[in-house]
């Protein structure tokens, strides 16, 4: 996630601008061409035009064009109505003006072409219309009279008022109406429509594009990517779907296209936009221009591709262990990778990097998946021409920030959270943003690379919202069908809450937009799996319906998680069942935990100020190793978060039990974690456990705001690998985040989308972590300067190649243990409280160590007959008794054992007394005994 790009300001200079390019006389003659049905010299000079849309018919501003600007009602359906705010007892009418000429002067409409009258509806809403629009508040229902709905497919394609008027005919108020509802049903078999887009196929390429309220759809057709149209041509529109169609007989592969789109947009009135098209598979340079393409060509494919398969791997969800990288990251500071495919596509083609090197070498140790931050055509940065500025300065120093920052519009960096075009690769990280041959090929060869280190490839996608709504330059879905795919407010305005122009994936046509998206990516670019942003804004029917027709469409199983963070206008199932945390058990779809995540660390996601310091984890100090800003806390604290680990561990399933701090033998879901249940998942393929990731501090950042300023790097290092280990032994899916494992800092930064490539480096020859690299962006972090530049500042918190080293390697390791068994990896609830048991639990219970206990009996894949791995976040060794394990033949895991072994306390410290049962556990240590 990031930050909001909405901008209401540079909405209203949009407004101001385009009525000054079109002035009321142009617009009044480009109206009588529009009437007459004309596609000529006028349009084609439309595909080359500067502004990005024209006024062709200009609205009357009216004397109160606010009131009429807002939709206060909703239609339902195709033929009913609600608006919350009518009196029931006055006289309701639906006025229309094709020419958008209606305005309120006083009480009278006028400019109107004529007006339906609507009765009040007293039939019961049928249940699932009245399921969908349950949030709106209660009011008046009104229906359209059967004679009338011939006429209404007409009428979307212009402006409609709807008016509550007294006996007199005195307008009371006027409202524009919400059209999600009649759209939806009335071009309903749209949603089967299976060729929307670009479709070449033979000697024939076929346009189509769904604009249901377009009174026109032209099509502009371009040489290249840069040079002037050379065609327009008309499109055909199906009446019973909405759909535009253009299709020429000829193969049009390696040209461009734009569609000209004649449509009514509230405040402005008929408004031509020439916009790219929302199912672009590719595009020019800055995304001017929808590419032509087949992606079945062979000239769009790298040598091998039908026959490089994704490495089989993954039997369950749960074997996933996912590394989320940034494409520009990955390579942008490695000088082992040729210059230009430094932060593109093509680093990955580069198997003797230093970058790929390290990929292999944590494929080989069991990672399974490359999960990459967004990589479709995102808005923020310059395809073509972008810069790579070079700060420098005291480690403490404000120069650095401020050199990012006054090229951040402009940098080659951006985490990519501003989607512009869904089903198109993003073209900053190809060779050639102007050739959409280019980016299309790069991306195969990447995936393709991937798949050659044994690593299936994720793909974190962004449905939740766009880069841009309404008439801004960077709107697409909003500029071909007004009002649709955003959700909107009881006023008729775009909701904000995801930081971005929220959509309406509960609409039937934005929720098959995110469906087939999904399926272009999973089957034309081996796509292995999914990783959605903000999920939780998405309906949990919606993400089913995904799930299956992806899985159907490639005939496997493509791995589903996402975001299921609960907020904003759709919170607590306002308007949907949600694919939140706590409405999605029984799908199979795996959300992020915060449980244990915040436990490990300490403190939350949104902590600032002196909290960032005060509220320590489990890992780095709470209770037992107090830092200056740590109040006095009770043992009770760190007991409690101890029970939290656990949580985490136990893969959060609801009905799993252990025995609490309190002595009380609890359910998970009868655990409060912020007045909700700890544990909420049904299965552990549902939960995805993480201790960092791109949002917010790294995880060493963390420990550096956390840990005592005296602790040496060596146990800094040491501490980083706890929180691994912690994630790696726990039952679910495992994340972690790229330079987790070299103790990756970004210079104490919450939030680096936009620091670019200065703030977000990673190095790949271990020699920096790059903490010390001056003060964080000011913006997110300035408030907090006093705090984090003394820290900085000191020298001894940085670590050494060695340490650096010793994180590394220790990872892997980490990672090897996982993969040895899958006891680390139990594929249902069932098995997990059948064959998880955890020891030194309860209220005289060292606090300090996590003791595990998995049973192999009988288990696939089990490898050992039991396994007990402890976690020693102690400042010492520490000794737990365990009766139940006394008298086994435990042995130290073989990863342990093994002469290239990176930590030596395992075998240095780690002790079992068969006799009684005792383990040792050196400090700092997390290890694993096995029963062979």
């Amino acid at each position: 996630m990031q930050p909001g790009f909405s901008d209401p300001v540079g909405s209203r200079l949009v407004r101001r601008q385009l009525l000054r390019l079109a002035g009321l006389a142009c617009a009044a003659l480009a109206g009588l061409a529009h009437a007459a049905g004309a596609v000529g010299p006028a349009v084609l000079a439309d595909c080359d035009a500067t502004a990005f849309a024209t006024v062709l018919l200009a609205s009357p501003d009216g004397a109160r064009p606010t009131q009429l600007k807002q939709a206060r009602a909703y239609w339902l359906n195709r033929q009913l109505m609600t608006w919350p705010a009518a009196d029931a007892s006055a006289l309701f009418k639906l006025y229309y003006s094709a020419s958008a000429q209606l305005t309120l002067s006083g009480d009278r409409l006028s400019g109107a072409d004529g007006w339906l009258a609507l009765g009040l509806s007293t039939d019961p809403v049928p249940a699932v219309v009245a399921e969908r629009f349950k949030y709106v508040a209660k009011g008046v229902v009104l229906r359209v009279a059967a004679r009338d709905l011939v006429r209404l497919p007409a009428l979307h394609r212009g402006q409609l008022l709807l008016a509550q008027e007294d006996r007199k005919g005195r307008v009371q108020q006027v409202t524009a109406v919400q059209l999600a509802g009649a759209l939806d049903d009335l071009y309903s078999a749209a949603a089967e429509a299976p060729d929307l887009g670009v479709n070449v196929a033979g000697k024939r390429t076929q346009f189509k594009l769904w604009a249901p309220t377009a009174s026109r759809v032209a099509l502009c057709r371009y040489p290249d990517s840069g040079g002037q149209a050379q065609a327009v041509q008309s499109s055909m529109r199906d009446p019973s779907t909405g759909v535009w169609t253009a299709s020429t007989p000829a193969d049009l592969s390696g040209t461009y296209y734009l569609y000209l789109v004649d449509v009514f947009v509230p405040g402005l009135g008929i408004v031509r936009n020439r916009v790219t098209d929302p199912y672009s598979i590719s595009l020019g340079s800055d995304s001017r221009r929808s590419y032509v393409g087949d992606l079945d060509a062979p000239a769009l494919k790298p040598e091998g591709w039908n026959q490089t398969a994704a490495p089989v791997r993954v039997a369950a969800q749960t074997d996933m262990v996912i590394y989320e990288l940034h494409v520009r990251d990955f390579s942008s500071n490695d000088g082992t990778v040729p210059p230009a495919h430094r932060g593109k596509y093509a680093a990955f083609t580069d198997s003797q990097s230093q970058g790929m090197k390290h990929l292999q070498a944590l494929s080989d140790a069991g990672l399974t998946d490359v999960h990459l931050l967004p990589v479709f055509d995102f808005a923020t940065v310059p395809e073509a021409g972008c810069v790579t500025p070079a700060p420098s300065g005291d480690g403490d120093g404000e120069a650095q920030q401020e050199v990012v920052m006054a090229s951040a519009a402009t940098d080659c960096f951006n985490w990519g959270y501003d989607p512009y075009h869904f089903n198109a690769p993003e073209g900053s990280y190809a060779s050639d943003a102007a050739d959409g041959a280019v980016r299309v090929r790069e991306f195969r060869q990447m995936v393709q690379a991937l798949h050659h280190a044994g690593l299936r490839v994720g793909m974190d996608v962004v449905y939740n919202h766009t880069t841009a709504s309404g008439q801004q330059e960077k709107s697409v879905l909003d500029r071909v069908v007004p009002g649709y795919y955003q959700r909107l407010d009881a006023r008729g305005a775009v909701e904000h809450s995801t930081c971005c122009d929220n959509t309406a994936t509960e609409n039937m046509m934005m929720g098959k937009l995110m469906i087939d998206s999904v399926r272009l990516w999973a089957t034309q670019y081996k796509i292995d799996s999914f990783r959605f942003d903000l999920m939780g804004h998405q309906p949990r029917a919606t993400m089913e319906r995904l799930r299956d027709r992806i899985n159907h469409a490639t005939g496997r199983k493509i791995n589903l998680i996402g975001e299921g963070w609960n907020f904003g206008e759709v919170a607590n199932g306002a308007r949907f069942v949600q694919a939140s945390q706590l409405s999605l058990a029984g799908s199979g779809i795996g959300t992020f935990s915060d449980r244990a995540r915040d436990a490990v660390r300490g403190g939350s996601a949104g902590d600032s100020g002196e909290a960032m310091l005060s509220r320590q984890g489990y890992i780095n100090g709470l209770v037992y190793a107090a830092n200056a800003h740590a109040p006095r806390r009770p043992i009770s604290d760190l007991l409690k978060t101890a029970d939290m680990v656990r949580v985490g561990l136990a893969g959060s399933i609801r009905d799993f039990s252990m025995t609490t701090f309190t002595d009380a033998r609890k359910t998970l879901q009868e655990i409060s974690y912020n007045d909700q249940p700890a544990g909420y998942a049904s299965e552990p393929s549902e939960v995805v456990n993480y201790v960092e990731n791109h949002d917010n501090q790294t995880l060493f950042d963390s420990n550096v705001l956390k840990l005592p300023t005296a602790t040496n790097t060596e146990d800094r290092a040491r501490v980083q690998m706890l929180g691994s280990a912690i994630n790696a032994f726990s039952q679910g899916v495992a994340y972690f985040h790229a330079g987790v494992d070299t103790l990756r800092s970004k210079s104490m930064d919450r939030n680096s989308f936009d620091s670019g490539d200065w703030f977000n480096r990673l190095d790949w020859s271990y020699r920096d972590n790059y903490f010390g690299s001056g003060l964080p962006p000011r913006q997110d972090n300035g408030r907090d300067y006093p705090l984090i530049k003394p820290l900085l500042a000191n020298a001894g918190i940085k670590p050494s190649p060695r340490d650096i080293a010793f994180a590394r390697d220790a990872f892997r390791d980490q990672l090897r243990i996982r993969a040895s068994s899958t006891l680390f990896r139990l594929r249902s609830a069932a098995e997990i409280k059948q064959r998880l048991r955890f020891y030194n639990t309860g209220s005289r219970q060292n606090p300090l160590v996590i003791a595990g206990h998995l049973d192999g009996a009988g288990l696939d894949g089990a490898r050992f007959k039991e396994l007990l791995y402890l976690v020693n976040v102690g400042l010492a060794p520490q000794s737990i008794l365990v009766p139940e394990e006394k008298g086994k033949a435990y042995v130290l895991h073989p990863v342990h054992l093994a002469t290239t072994a990176t930590d030596q306390r395992p075998v240095q410290a780690g002790r079992y007394q068969a006799a009684s049962g005792r383990f040792t556990v050196p400090a700092r240590t997390a290890l694993v005994f096995v029963v062979n």
